[in-house]
């Protein structure tokens, strides 16, 4: 019974790499690095492919302690892995004094075709609309994420 549940195992295991081995993921986990002190700054990444080339992605930030959500859409380009996105979503913090506003995002996106790991580089503007109206336009990021 136990050599029939460890083939079990490994066979799952085996499967689920298959899956990520090919471009195509249905969720990534990892962390988003900020070059900017926009309001979602450095932050934990979860991102939910809907269909083909569309995903929404949730951030949760600490410093400020902040959670937005975008809307994506994804394209490929040419390489395999490699994607371009857009998108656009809001946010809201919990600071001194709140924040809520509007977020665009654009960028490139590469998943390595024989571990499960994808990166992406993008430029986040927002806009706050809510105690200190302003802009912050300099947000680009590097995302490290675990594909699953």
């Amino acid at each position: 019974m136990k050599k029939v549940r460890i083939f079990f195992f490994a066979f799952i295991c085996i499967v689920s790499l298959q899956k990520v081995n090919g471009q195509q993921y249905s969720n990534a986990l990892g962390i988003r690095l900020s070059t900017a002190q926009a309001t979602i700054n450095q932050s934990v990444s979860y991102r939910r492919y809907l269909n083909e080339n569309t995903a929404i992605e949730g951030l949760l930030s600490f410093d400020p302690i902040a959670v937005g959500a975008l809307y994506e859409k994804i394209y490929p380009l040419g390489a395999p892995g490699l994607q371009w996105f857009f998108g656009g979503g809001a946010y809201v913090a919990f600071k001194g004094d709140n924040a809520f506003g509007a977020m665009g995002i654009v960028g490139l996106d590469y998943t390595f075709p024989t571990v499960p790991i994808n990166l992406s580089v993008d430029w986040k503007p927002e806009l706050n609309f809510i105690n200190n109206v302003n802009f912050q336009a300099s947000a680009v990021a590097l995302s490290v994420r675990f594909v699953f």
